[in-house]
């Protein structure tokens, strides 16, 4: 029997070899609470309204769509004005397939060759992958033990790395940890020392979910042009499958953008979505109130049973500490709750869910940690 030649490898490029893709386990569980999605569907009418903006749009897929789509631009602008009291021009905000695409954008612009990101972990794990695919150096300073970020250790590990980028992810993933703007204007101080400029990058994914008092970065712009703030319509909107999320900062750095971003990166069909559910923010805004009255009861609720829990402005919770926390997250997966398997050794993550999911969550573990 002839044996077949082998193929010749691809390739590859040598940082990818061996390397998995990103992505949370995808599995049929009763209770999925892992991937931090809003619990609740957009209601029927918000369903009409976005099919109603659809099929007006398929109306003229033969076009390519608006490569700058003012009209979803201006439409994020008046939300933010509500959302946050921050006015903005419609020039001052970018879209792209989700937030994850706008990060890249971002890196794409002012990574690069010889040039490093800068995070201070534990924080979301995609911003070190955002670096390799765009051959930026990644650097992770360190937070506190409470997963907060000491002012002066941020300000001396800018000095030590001179970054052109600079992520905070604030409220924090996988902490829900949410960063004071005194902070902030720290780190852009610092940012505005290294030699041939920063960008900092101010990731509010959950901004939404932040408890009262807290403000957003958002405020700081008009006194910061080398500051960006991006947000998603994911989570707080229930948008998690239209894949949209945009970014507020300076018209020249959305400008800077605009130059790496490929053709009509944004599809008509997406833009029609974005903006029905926009017309709609009040009403999908109320769902918040609720999400964040169960994430604090769920906090409160993990304390009273012993366990470390970080303080969140998010819509998950960072609980611990557990010898085997891989034990009980097969534990809860075997009782068909999904959470996820993040963060610190010893740390668990679960999303805020329903009332009833959140019951669930809660019985399996007091059955699986013996609470």
């Amino acid at each position: 029997m002839t044996v077949p030649p082998a193929r010749p490898a691809l390739p590859l490029r040598d940082e990818l070899v061996g390397i998995e893709p990103y992505g949370a386990p995808q599995l049929d569980v009763p209770y999925a609470l892992n991937v931090n999605e809003n619990p609740y569907a957009p209601s029927p009418e918000v369903v009409a309204d976005i099919a109603h903006d659809v099929a007006a749009a398929a109306a003229g897929l033969n076009r390519y769509p608006d490569r700058d789509f003012l009209a979803l631009r201006q439409d994020l602008a008046a939300y933010l004005r509500v959302e946050s009291g921050v006015e903005l021009a419609p020039g001052q905000l970018w879209a792209a397939n989700g937030s994850n695409e706008v990060m890249l954008h971002l890196l794409q612009a002012f990574g690069g060759p010889g040039r490093t990101a800068l995070s201070f972990a534990p924080t979301y794990s995609m911003y070190p992958e955002y670096a390799r695919d765009t051959f930026t150096g990644w650097v992770a300073g360190r937070r506190d033990e409470d997963f907060g970020l000491d002012p002066d250790v941020a300000v001396a590990t800018i000095a030590a790395t001179a970054p052109t980028v600079v992520l905070l992810a604030s409220p924090n993933n996988p902490t829900g940890t949410a960063l004071a703007l005194a902070t902030v204007k720290v780190v852009l101080d610092a940012a505005a020392a290294v030699p041939g400029g920063c960008v900092v990058v101010v990731d509010e994914a959950y901004g939404e979910f932040r408890r009262a008092g807290t403000p957003s970065a958002l405020e700081l712009l008009a006194d910061h042009p080398h500051l960006a703030v991006s947000r998603t319509m994911s989570k707080a909107f229930g948008l998690a499958g239209a894949r949209v999320g945009y970014l507020a900062a300076a018209t020249e750095l959305i400008d800077a953008l605009r130059v790496v971003r490929l053709p009509y990166h944004l599809s008509a069909v997406t833009q029609a979505v974005a903006r029905a559910a926009l017309r709609h923010a009040p009403a999908l805004m109320a769902q918040i109130g609720s999400l964040r009255a169960e994430r604090d009861a769920l906090v409160t609720w993990l304390r009273e049973r012993g366990l470390r829990v970080a303080d969140s402005d998010a819509n998950f919770v960072l609980f611990g500490m557990f010898d085997d926390r891989h034990g009980i997250w097969q534990g809860l997966l075997d009782r068909g709750v999904l959470i996820r398997e993040t963060g610190p050794d010893g740390w668990l993550r679960v999303s805020v869910g329903t009332p009833q999911e959140t019951a669930a969550f809660k019985d399996a573990l007091v059955e699986v940690a013996g609470l």
